[in-house]
């Protein structure tokens, strides 16, 4: 019994560590087949648990944009780093997410951060490492491991207090 058990668990390491191994791979190499899965994943399973995105304290911000096709207001939580006169938003999954290409197209969006609601515009897609110090050296290891070699930069036209 002991044996199987130990075999069980064994071989559901090797698999957490293959599953760990072939994100970090495909999320480096951009993917298509990584990017997709991971982007439903946290469309589905992810996105919506992050209710505290944008509140005080939270690890995640909010971007509310609207769809260029829909017409339809999004909110998607994003790691946004303020800067002097805007913000500065990674991109791990490169500037065709469907959130950036509707802030790119609009020019304009709102970011909710530390609880604070921010008019944003001139959003332009700038390389990771103009952005990379105004993260932390948490953030920017993962930028590393991750190979995002984008951020998406915003200027800051208003604060609305909540």
């Amino acid at each position: 019994m002991k044996r199987v058990l130990a075999l069980l668990v064994g071989g559901l390491c090797l698999v957490a560590v293959i599953l760990l191994m072939v994100f970090t791979v495909g999320m480096r190499a951009k993917s298509p087949i990584v990017l997709n899965t991971i982007r439903k994943l946290n469309r589905t399973y992810f996105n919506p648990r992050q209710r505290d995105a944008g509140d005080p304290g939270a690890y995640a911000s909010l971007i509310r944009h609207t769809g260029r096709i829909t017409g339809a207001l999004y909110e998607t939580p994003v790691v946004a780093a303020a800067t002097e006169d805007g913000f500065v938003i990674a991109l791990p999954y490169g500037p065709q997410a469907d959130w950036v290409k509707n802030v790119l197209a609009k020019g304009s969006a709102t970011i909710v951060n530390e609880g604070l609601t921010h008019r944003v515009s001139e959003p332009q897609v700038v390389a990771i490492e103009t952005a990379d110090p105004y993260f932390s050296a948490k953030d920017q290891r993962a930028h590393r491991i991750f190979g995002t070699r984008e951020c998406l930069r915003t200027r800051r036209d208003e604060i609305q207090h909540a």
